[in-house]
């Protein structure tokens, strides 16, 4: 199968336009807990979260590879992930055989 080259960047380029399966990822937020700290924005390696006045909103839950580093780092504890679900190792293999992830692990 060929990879789009807008999706799959080459070995050695940044990775974004990364996703996995969409609408399987686990991310929530619950905004009424957000304090708006950006925490989860600066520990985030794809831009799943956009920053509002007094808070972020999830822009693209596609992206998320549930590293769960978003939830880990809240201090009001107003995101949850189930990390794997998304299967960051698929999303990595796919990257670097430049194919569409498949989580085959």
């Amino acid at each position: 199968m060929e990879a789009e080259s807008e999706e799959i960047s080459p070995a050695g380029a940044a990775m974004t336009g990364l996703a996995y399966i969409r609408g399987v990822t686990t991310i929530e937020l619950d905004q009424s807990m957000c304090n708006g700290c950006m925490m989860c924005i600066n520990v985030c390696p794809h831009p799943v979260f956009e920053a509002l006045k007094r808070a972020v909103a999830i822009r693209e839950p596609d992206l998320c590879m549930e590293c769960g580093a978003c939830a880990l780092n809240c201090p009001e504890g107003a995101l949850s992930v189930n990390p794997g679900v998304g299967c960051a190792a698929a999303i990595l293999k796919g990257w670097v055989t430049r194919s569409k992830p498949d989580c085959s692990c």
